[in-house]
């Protein structure tokens, strides 16, 4: 790959992945470090759809995996997110919630869909904020100059549920099994770059491999268990 060509990456993304949340601030880093040379499209996972859309009660599992997750990557949770799982009401819906208001931020003029992922991580994983309640992407929106009432909008609407399970399909087609993995898009092939064991410097080192190399692309690996697409 030509050291002047802008690499393409996905980031496959759940808003309710505890290790996505714990693997954001290596990929800020990252993507700051190397914003010259990289663009990033974030593509939202179906972590819990369907009948795994259940009150967190249903996943007790939850609370050491919390700190598993503070251990390996210094993720620091919040008060809001410890009650929320001592109360065990909230639905983690991954389709009609946080991968629908994924792409309704997506979608506004002007985001940077780093900055959208992580103040719906920041809304569950330290303020225990449902990401069903349109109220959490009005003030997402606003805190982020977006038009609140485009994003409430489009957060509501039948067209996000397309988007989000069209976001479920790209992932299943490019065999994407667990959260968070960071691909490099060739033309050939998605390769596999990291993932939540990955720190800013290993992806740096990493792209600049294969931006400097025609080695084939490095098969996947999986992440501790974390769910898969449904």
């Amino acid at each position: 790959m030509p050291s002047t060509e802008r690499a393409s990456l996905t980031y496959a993304f759940d808003a309710y992945c505890a290790w996505c949340y714990g693997f954001g601030p290596a990929l800020r880093t990252f993507a700051e470090d190397n914003a010259h040379r990289i663009r990033i499209g974030i593509v939202s996972a179906g972590l819990n759809t369907g009948a795994r859309a259940l009150p967190t009660a249903a996943y007790p599992h939850l609370s050491a995996e919390r700190g598993t997750v503070t251990r390996l990557t210094g993720g620091v949770f919040g008060t809001g997110y410890d009650r929320a799982l001592s109360q065990g009401t909230t639905v983690l819906d991954a389709a009609a919630a946080a991968a629908a208001g994924l792409a309704a931020l997506r979608d506004q003029v002007g985001i940077s869909e780093l900055d959208a992922t992580e103040a719906m991580q920041r809304a569950w994983f330290v303020d225990g904020r449902s990401l069903s309640d349109a109220e959490v992407y009005r003030e997402i929106a606003v805190a982020l100059s977006l038009d609140a009432d485009a994003v409430t909008s489009a957060f509501r609407s039948s067209a996000g549920q397309v988007k989000a399970r069209s976001d479920f399909r790209t992932l299943r087609r490019l065999r994407v099994r667990s959260y968070p993995t960071l691909l490099l898009n060739t033309a050939h092939a998605a390769d596999h770059m990291g993932d939540a064991g990955s720190t800013a410097a290993s992806l740096t080192s990493a792209l600049d491999q294969r931006m400097n190399t025609t080695t084939p692309p490095l098969p996947s690996h999986d992440l501790p268990p974390q769910g898969e697409p449904s």
